[in-house]
């Protein structure tokens, strides 16, 4: 049996997880679910965003399944993806059948560096009204995940990685992040390409099927993810996975959404499609493809929320999908 801890948070938070958690149930999978909490409410009950019996269920699970954070996010996802080392974020970004988009042929995944980066959180004020924060880059963590983003296109037969960076603006950070993916780079038989980030925005709206696998830092990561999700139908589409040697934690790549909150018409698709990851990782290929073909099936029927055209609530898209699992 494996144990997954898990996280509602705030928001739509608790709705997308009990969608993912429904359609989870009808796999042939041995799951124990047990619930924690985090977020924004616990900080104004509990003076804390991530209690410690919060973090330390995280640590002894299996994996973890997390909803959504609002305001206090710094202080949970990312103190749990540090806490974890959960050093890489992937972020497939996929156009679905049936779904108004952008893009229907963009088909790519982006892998973030999770731990560093100007997301490492060292901000000073130097004196009043001038503040600055510290970009951290490591060749130990630039490697780590460059490995990571080589050996998932030799798995998933991706042809090209492309190193999105700034190392014309900033030389020392940026090119240590460079040198150590270029070292990285010699030793597997892909092909590989650097791009200025401002660049790669420009490519990701105007050819997004140039781009195979995006390799690059935490902070671009977060915001090429976001943009390249605009291309396929919006965040509510958006999975990730969040991968160290050990640990997983899960989340779809959406906020809160608090005008939602309540109404039950919140899309579940990336809370679901989070969770096939999840089953990835604890090594349920088999099922893990079986619940995301649900999903495409799903998307590709109309059976969806309004936000995708449709008229069905979120447990009535998690029950269409989960009809489908079969």
């Amino acid at each position: 049996m494996k144990k997954v801890a898990v996280i509602p948070g705030d928001g739509v938070g608790p709705e997308v997880v009990r969608a993912a958690m429904r359609v989870l149930r009808e796999l042939p999978v041995d799951l124990e679910f047990a619930k924690y909490h985090a977020g924004d409410a616990v900080l104004a009950d509990r003076g804390t965003a991530l209690p410690e019996e919060t973090l330390k269920a995280a640590r002894e699970a299996d994996a973890v399944l997390l909803g959504a954070v609002g305001d206090s996010a710094a202080d949970v996802v990312i103190r749990l993806r540090q806490k974890l080392d959960t050093y890489v974020n992937l972020r497939p970004i996929k156009a679905y059948s049936g779904v108004d988009c952008v893009d229907s042929e963009a088909n790519l995944a982006i892998v973030r560096e999770n731990t560093e980066c100007l997301y490492a959180g060292i901000e000073n004020e130097i004196v009043p009204g001038v503040t600055t924060a510290t970009r951290v880059i490591s060749e130990k963590a630039s490697k780590k995940i460059a490995e990571y983003a080589f050996d998932y296109a030799e798995a998933e037969g991706r042809p090209l990685v492309s190193a999105i960076h700034k190392n014309n603006v900033l030389p020392v950070t940026g090119g240590q992040f460079l040198k150590s993916v270029e070292e990285v780079a010699r030793t597997y038989e892909i092909e590989y390409e650097d791009i200025l980030v401002d660049a790669a925005a420009l490519y990701l709206v105007k050819d997004p099927e140039r781009f195979e696998v995006v390799l690059t830092t935490n902070l671009f990561g977060d915001i090429l993810s976001d943009l390249a999700a605009g291309l396929i139908g919006g965040l509510g589409l958006s999975p990730s996975a969040n991968i160290g040697d050990e640990h997983g934690l899960f989340e779809p790549v959406h906020g809160t959404a608090p005008d939602l909150a309540g109404k039950g018409v919140v899309n579940p698709t990336a809370a679901i499609l989070s969770a096939s990851y999840m089953l990835n990782f604890l090594g349920e290929p088999e099922q893990a493809n079986k619940l995301e073909n649900a999903v495409e099936e799903t998307l590709a029927a109309g059976d969806t929320t309004p936000d995708l055209g449709g008229s069905m609530d979120t447990m009535e898209m998690a029950q269409a999908v989960s009809g489908r699992v079969g």
